[in-house]
């Protein structure tokens, strides 16, 4: 088993190349995620099955990423994202044969996408503990803020073609393209090497039976209060995005009542996301980064909380633009920190507890949204009470929706601003020191 760093030019090309095959993979996925949802949907103008693939994506996170962390750290991560990949291949076959035998139905789309899922939960905590392997740390702020873009580029360019594409050859084909950037995927990983760290201190004292090593990223932040510390904060916020992002949909068509207007602030969204990465990437954030991913969040919440005030298809655009600008800077900067300050070998169980944690919040989040927003907040709009706040957010449409958003934002702000004071947050990377891969 091969083990130490790669050399730096080597380790950021092989990185770049990784980069630059997962965005090709994510915008075949999407593709198909499309195309599947055009083809099966159209069969029934219900939203329940739409829930219940969101739960299937949301349940192997909640019970299996600490198992897959520990699986991330016990073996080659290379051949796990292979093995991830050649499971993606089966799966999006499987779907294609129910497709284009005429037998599709909706439980062989919630079995796969639970198939899926689970093999996601083990290729991402791999894929983000190889970083640190390949990238040196003076480097890592801007190769995570170039993997920020990736998401970015799919959503902005999977739609497009998924529609001409279902146009030409319907969803078999759009399958079979995401099954190709599979391949392409299983390539390029046969022939990179993804070095494994070497057994650090905290590695070896965590060699125990994977059932038990399951709960060691956990154990690991519990025994850090600085490291666990942010990631409660950028949970907590992750629990009011997942709250929020429930209004992304309805809240623009609100306010505007054009389905245009929701297509170009969508895209402002996303433009956004994309430019705040590439912003990130040439500027490469602060020294401490704990001023980048504090500061960014706080401005991210005075933005969406400026975004709940719009009443235009102008003002909604350049309020989503500047919000979803600044969240690259708080992934990049915090991923950066876990990647310097967590023992290469056991990074796979600590980002897969992180990951644990945000998830945890989600169901809720989105339990609460949906009510909160349908029950009381746009009932509100039209209670005398209202007028207490309708100088603020208006009196129309989705003002109920934007004053939660101005609330949510309001609340992220001051969350990011009372942890920030923090000493032991703010001097975090001061008071733990950094861990580096050893030669082998």
């Amino acid at each position: 088993m091969l083990t130490g760093t790669e050399a730096p030019g080597r380790g950021l090309s092989t990185y770049y190349l990784l980069v630059a095959t997962q965005t090709v993979s994510q915008v075949g996925s999407r593709i198909s995620f499309f195309a599947v949802g055009i083809a099966a949907f159209s069969q029934a103008s219900r939203a329940t099955p739409l829930a219940i693939i969101s739960l299937c994506q949301i349940l192997p996170w909640i019970v299996g990423a600490g198992f897959a962390g520990a699986i991330a750290d016990r073996h080659d991560r290379r051949s796990l994202l292979i093995l991830a990949n050649i499971g993606f291949v089966v799966t999006s076959g499987l779907l294609l044969a129910s497709f284009a035998s005429g037998a599709f139905r909706f439980w062989h789309l919630y079995a796969l996408s639970l198939i899926t899922a689970s093999l996601l939960t083990v290729s991402a905590p791999a894929f983000r503990a190889s970083v640190t392997m390949l990238v040196p740390d003076g480097h890592r702020d801007r190769a995570n803020a170039i993997s920020q873009m990736v998401g970015p580029a799919s959503n902005a360019l999977a739609p497009v073609l998924a529609g001409l594409l279902y146009a030409a050859v319907g969803v078999v084909g759009a399958i079979m393209v995401d099954i190709a950037t599979f391949v392409l995927a299983i390539a390029v990983l046969s022939v990179v090497r993804i070095p494994m760290p070497a057994r650090s201190p905290d590695g070896a004292a965590m060699a125990r039976a994977i059932w038990r090593q399951a709960f060691d990223g956990l154990a690991y932040l519990w025994r850090r209060p600085p490291l666990l510390g942010l990631c409660l904060v950028v949970s907590l916020v992750s629990f009011l995005m997942a709250g929020l992002g429930v209004l992304i949909l309805p809240y623009p068509l609100a306010r505007t009542h054009s389905t245009v207007a929701f297509g170009i602030v969508m895209a402002c969204a996303d433009i956004g996301t994309a430019l705040g990465a590439a912003a990130m990437a040439a500027w490469g954030g602060t020294r401490p980064r704990i001023h980048t991913v504090m500061a960014a969040l706080t401005v991210a919440g005075l933005l969406l909380a400026a975004a709940g005030v719009a009443r235009d298809t102008a003002q909604l655009a350049a309020g989503f633009f500047a919000f979803m600008f600044m969240l690259p800077f708080v992934n990049t900067a915090s991923t950066s920190i876990f990647q310097a300050k967590v023992a290469p070998d056991v990074q796979g169980r600590v980002f897969a507890a992180m990951s644990q944690i945000s998830v945890l919040t989600m169901p809720l989040a989105l339990l609460v949204a949906g009510p909160l927003t349908d029950r009381i907040a746009e009932p509100a709009v039209r209670s005398p009470g209202w007028r207490v706040v309708a100088w603020l957010v208006g009196d129309q449409a989705g003002a109920g929706m934007g004053l939660l958003l101005v609330i949510g934002g309001g609340l992220t702000a001051a969350l990011s601003l009372a942890a920030y004071a923090l000493p032991a947050l703010r001097r975090l990377e001061a008071t733990l020191p950094d861990h580096v891969a050893t030669p082998a």
